[in-house]
């Protein structure tokens, strides 16, 4: 019996032993969750409705609004516009190639369009709209919404679109946007460059000032489901747009030199303003619609501007390498000065000069006879200026050059500008590891041989002159947004004024009687111009050319001479200058010298109603292009003038 009840003590005790294990697994088990629930709610408790939030939110970017572009008067040159595309959500039809069927009824879908809506079909999420086609008309808008009910899936969406409303008229300046390239978006660390149909500056201001102009992303909280289909907007920010830039450009005086230049097949001209540095105006031509690139440039109308000899794309003001021709004159006249030559010492012109075994002509057949230096640059005599290089050599015309801006950039707020080319003899010994032969500085002085310039170059060295020696630098941006850059004083170029001023009363003979350049002159009182032309070979003229007289206009167009003209007006107190270039113009006194002088008396005349309009209190509100309209003195007839 005591065994018995032994051994259900003993189990008793077993079992209460087994009883507290568990009961203390129990409470440690329970313990560890509380603990562990404590962790995860109170201690992480933000960490964990962070990713439970992100789960259910989605913030996706909004691309701002583009700053604007207007010139120095507030005239709109670069806006933004709305732009209506269609777009097609797949899920929300039974069969995308139905509704592709139907919507090209209504809207001009190429073979390629399709081919690019059914790739982004299939490469996009079902409730992801892809674009059908951008920029729609009222009139194509208007007939997919009364058809909407036919075409399931499609809808309008409203967005931007830069537009140029001077098109070709400013092209060269503005530059145009374009869609994003996968280098770009490889390279770019804005997020911004990752939004579908995102464009950015491609050229131009656009490209110059793209950061300032592309403005600051917004934001968008959107409620999503487990699949990632938008269920509402909670919240939005619709960021920064981009800032205001505004130009030195004056629209008027732009759409006008544009207009001019079109009387020729290739020209370009650039007006700067002596003082500031600031471009008036800075016309290629042929040029291009800006807005054919933002909206998206066909392929057939890219290619045939890429084929145009006349290069539409180039932008010739800062990218076109010209031999300088005469216009380069001023600076052999200025070395000639500072090494101390007598610029009333007189040499005979016979119409050539003879030098190491070589002929070298003036373009006046039977010469200019007895000519000093004022002489030489009013009737731009050849043989004067062979015989003052000569005797000074080469390094002293570079270095002049080079002080007056000329064989290197202008650093120019504009992409694509090319450097000239003025040698020396280190230059030739560095390039073609030859020494300099003295005839080479014979072709150097005047402007021919290994010298090139581009117009803003020539614009640069006449604009220094003009201002009596000041180093200025063009620019074409006065603001960005509120913050002004222009500037006003200048160093000097190291040249004595007496010098200068030399040279500037022989441009200021060039315009008067005389002169090769007299009937291009300006008549108006107070507003006549000084200049130098130019006239540059393309292509050597044989002796036999030479001997049977051929003429140049009888050449084949691309081997005629380029035909150059620079200018600063007025004579009395120098304000503007200016640089054409006629491609294959012949004659810079004939071509290029009468646009330049209708550029600067434009300028002046405008400057005068607008001083006037201020001492009357009155305002001018931003205007749209104007009609070409000009008080300048009439062209010149065929044949008037000389051939330099």
């Amino acid at each position: 019996m005591f065994n018995a009840i032994d051994r259900d003590a003993e189990r008793q005790r077993v079992m209460n032993r087994r009883t507290l294990v568990l009961g203390g697994l129990k409470a440690g088990a329970l313990s560890a969750l509380v603990a562990r629930l404590y962790y995860l709610q109170v201690l992480e408790g933000d960490h964990y409705t962070t990713l439970a939030e992100d789960n259910r939110i989605s913030l996706r970017l909004l691309a701002p609004s583009r700053g604007v572009i207007v010139d120095r008067g507030g005239v709109p040159l670069a806006v933004n516009e709305q732009n209506f595309r269609a777009v097609l959500v797949s899920e929300r039809t039974d069969d995308v190639d139905e509704t592709l069927d139907k919507v090209v009824k209504l809207l001009p879908l190429t073979d390629a369009d399709r081919r690019r809506i059914l790739r982004d079909v299939d490469r996009l999420r079902s409730f992801a709209p892809v674009t059908l086609r951008e920029n729609l008309t009222w009139d194509q808008v208007s007939a997919i919404e009364v058809n909407l009910p036919d075409l399931p899936g499609v809808s309008i969406e409203v967005g931007q679109v830069r537009s140029y409303p001077f098109g070709e008229q400013a092209a060269h300046i503005l530059g145009y946007v374009g869609v994003v390239s996968e280098q770009e978006l490889q390279n770019a660390r804005d997020p911004l460059l990752s939004l579908p149909g995102f464009r950015i500056g491609k050229s131009g201001i656009e490209r110059k000032h793209d950061l300032a102009l592309r403005g600051t992303a917004g934001t968008s909280q959107l409620e999503v489901n487990a699949v990632g289909r938008v269920v509402r907007e909670l919240a939005r920010n619709d960021g920064q747009p981009g800032h205001q830039v505004t130009l030195t450009i004056d629209a008027k005086l732009q759409y006008y030199a544009q207009q001019r230049l079109a009387e020729h097949e290739s020209a370009a001209a650039v007006l700067l303003d002596v003082q500031t540095g600031g471009i008036l105006a800075l016309a290629s031509h042929p040029s291009f619609d800006p807005n054919q690139f933002a909206m998206g440039i066909p392929q057939d109308l890219y290619d045939a501007l890429i084929k145009n000899e006349a290069s539409p794309l180039t932008n010739k003001v800062v990218a076109g390498h010209y031999a300088p021709g005469s216009t380069f004159k001023p600076m052999t006249a200025l070395a000639g000065l500072e090494a101390g030559v007598d610029p009333t010492h007189r040499v005979f012109c016979p119409g050539h000069y003879d030098f190491g075994g070589h002929t070298f002509h003036c373009y006046k057949k039977g010469g200019h006879g007895s000519v000093d230096m004022h002489d030489a640059i009013r009737m731009s005599c050849d043989v004067y200026f062979y015989d003052l290089a000569r005797r000074i050599g080469v390094d002293r015309i570079a270095d002049m050059a080079r002080r007056f801006g000329l064989g290197d950039k202008t650093d120019l707020d504009l992409p694509g500008e090319k450097a000239g080319i003025i040698p020396d003899t280190k230059w030739k010994r560095r390039t073609y590891k030859e020494n300099w032969y003295d005839g080479e500085t014979l072709s150097v002085a005047i402007g021919q041989g290994y010298v090139t310039a581009t117009p803003i170059q020539l614009a640069v060295m006449c604009a220094r002159l003009a201002s009596g020696g000041k180093a200025v630098k063009p620019h074409l941006t006065k603001a960005v947004e509120q913050e002004y850059t222009e500037q006003t004083t200048w160093p000097d170029v190291g040249v004595k004024p007496e010098f200068i001023q030399r040279v500037l009363a022989g441009m200021a003979g060039v315009t008067s009687a005389g002169g090769t350049a007299y009937a291009a002159r300006i008549t108006q009182p107070g507003m006549e111009m000084g200049g130098k032309s130019g006239t540059a070979q393309v292509k050597r003229i044989t002796m036999a050319e030479r001997n049977a007289g051929l003429l140049k206009a009888e050449r084949p167009w691309k081997d005629r001479d380029n035909a150059l003209f620079i200018a600063f007006a007025p004579v009395q107190a120098p304000r503007y200058a200016c640089a054409v270039i006629v491609e294959h113009g012949v004659g810079g006194s004939v071509v290029a010298a009468p646009i330049a002088r209708d550029l600067l008396l434009e300028i002046q005349l405008m400057e005068a109603a607008r001083a006037q309009q201020a001492d009357a209190g009155a305002t001018t509100a931003p205007g749209t292009p104007p009609a070409t309209t000009t008080t300048a003195s009439a062209p010149l007839a065929p044949g008037e003038g000389t051939p330099r």
